[in-house]
């Protein structure tokens, strides 16, 4: 505890010497924070924005020369180093009937989750057209790369209630590309924003390019009920495959959550993802099966509670459980598969209304030996992050 309690204070103090890029929004620090600075363009519908996030991440757990978080992370990933997990520059445009963003990123996040991705699509972080279909209604049709409408957290963090992401939210889309509906209710005399409606046609789980061997489309819903500004409720599904046609192996993925108060002094997220890809093909001879019938199945229930401290701060805390055991999303080789719990507890300060410092500590508990340790494996992961994010 002394090791852990000493670092705690000087792992800050690289992050306290970054320099100023830019200025920045937290949505987490409400009070504190006000909506991002913009600049305008001569065209009153431009607007353009940034985003930085620097931070360090000390692995407590993993030997002196590995310089990667856990496989299963993709923000935040590097240890013992200053780096920006997330830097982008956006382009908005917004006219009466018509939208357009387009956001270009650098990062370790960018470097890591689009791996998979061709060329230049690695450091696109959104880029899309949309035209709204109706005079009368909320109704809008839009087509390109976009961040993805499942889960509660997304790879900006200053948006988010935690510093790091939760398992759940690293190991599933952070964006999708492909055409989308939404319809949110109520009439431009008349919103009421209690309902939204999403219906999209996709290229595939979290890909930009299709998957090689599969010729499908996917298609992933959002029902999200907003009943008033203490509640909102949100029901996402994913149909469709991340597999070659060969095997056969259809996916259906479904995210649910609850955010309770998440502007008042103390509020929480209860956050739910279930899953299930059909087991494969196998073929003997002339004979196609599928390996024994049915589905393998994950599932990750979470809770995030946080408490405001200041007008300034908040401190927050969360639980969390992934199981995948037959390695769908994340393998390893291991008898009982990725069963771990996850915990953790950090601290944000809104130094300025566009500026947030977040310090975090991290425990991982797995029930088998699957961390990288200086003696071999280890069935535990302990690790402490600090940020500062910074908008403009």
């Amino acid at each position: 505890m002394k090791r852990i309690a000493q670092f705690f204070s000087l792992a800050a103090v690289p992050l306290l010497t970054v320099s100023a890029i830019a200025q920045t929004t937290d949505t987490t620090l409400t009070s504190a924070v006000t909506s991002a600075a913009t600049t305008a363009a001569p065209n009153a519908g431009l607007t353009l924005s940034g985003y930085v996030e620097a931070y360090y991440s000390y692995d407590f757990t993993a030997p002196k020369t590995d310089q990667e978080r856990p496989g299963f992370l993709y923000n935040h990933k590097r240890n013992r180093e200053v780096n920006v997990n997330l830097a982008f520059l956006k382009a908005a445009y917004a006219g009466e009937r018509v939208r357009a963003n387009l956001a270009l990123q650098v990062g370790t996040y960018a470097q890591y989750n689009y791996a998979a991705e061709q060329g230049l699509l690695k450091n696109v972080f959104e880029a899309n057209a949309g035209v709204k279909l109706s005079k009368s209604r909320d109704l809008w049709l839009d087509a390109g790369i976009f961040s993805s409408h499942i889960g509660f957290e997304s790879a900006i963090s200053k948006d988010c209630w935690t510093l790091t992401r939760s398992i759940l939210a690293e190991n599933s889309p952070y964006y999708l590309s492909g055409a989308k509906v939404t319809y949110n209710t109520g009439t431009p005399d008349r919103p009421n924003g209690k309902w939204t409606f999403v219906v999209s046609v996709l290229n595939g789980w979290q890909r930009i390019a299709k998957l090689p061997g599969y010729s499908g489309m996917a298609i992933s819903t959002q029902v999200q009920y907003r009943p008033s500004s203490m509640l909102t409720l949100n029901w996402s599904s994913f149909l469709g495959s991340d597999r070659p046609d060969s095997l056969r192996q259809g996916r259906f993925f479904n995210n649910l959550y609850a955010i309770i108060n998440p502007a008042g002094k103390f509020g929480v997220i209860l956050g739910f993802d279930i899953g299930a890809d059909r087991k494969p093909v196998v073929q003997t001879g002339s004979d196609v099966r599928q390996d024994g019938g049915g589905s393998y199945v994950w599932y990750s229930p979470v809770v995030i509670a946080r408490y405001k401290t200041s007008d300034r701060s908040y401190i927050n805390g969360r639980v969390e459980y992934y199981d995948d055991k037959n390695g769908v999303i994340i393998a390893t080789g291991t008898p009982n598969g990725f069963k771990t719990f996850g915990y953790s507890l950090g601290y944000d300060y809104g130094i300025l209304p566009n500026a947030l410092l977040r310090i975090e500590g991290k425990l991982y508990d797995s029930k088998d030996a699957i961390f990288s340790a200086s003696n071999g494996l280890s069935k535990t992961n302990t690790s402490l992050t600090t940020s500062l994010a910074i908008s403009f």
